[in-house]
């Protein structure tokens, strides 16, 4: 479960374990940080961020082994393509009104100035 804000409003979204590619290492020399990595960049989790090598590299082999996923190395990853995304709006008829014909358009004879039938009971 990932709680997200994006323009203020509060998001909470599931995000299955097997969804993630795999455990990666980023940053400098300096300061390196674990990172769960998704194929979406904005839905990947940062695990740890440490100065300590060791530290670093006991724990990517720590998170690879608990997720049962691949050891990344970021300087080879490339990113994935964008996904097509569905139009909520279709400019066409729903899908049970296909399975109809579509009726002709006429239009109907006005009858003016002539006097009216009505059957009473």
């Amino acid at each position: 479960m990932l709680r997200r804000a994006v323009r203020g409003m509060q998001m909470a979204i599931n995000v299955r374990v097997a969804d993630f590619t795999g455990v990666a290492l980023r940053g400098n020399d300096e300061t390196q940080t674990l990172v769960l990595v998704h194929r979406d960049p904005s839905l990947s989790i940062p695990l740890l961020i440490s100065t300590d090598a060791d530290e670093i590299a006991q724990a990517w082999a720590i998170w690879s082994e608990i997720f049962a996923l691949p050891q990344l190395d970021e300087g080879a990853r490339k990113p994935a393509p964008r996904r097509r995304r569905t139009n909520a709006i279709r400019a066409r008829r729903p899908k049970f009104l296909m399975r109809r014909r579509t009726a002709m358009a006429r239009e109907l004879p006005v009858h003016q100035g002539e006097r009216e039938i009505i059957a009473r009971n």
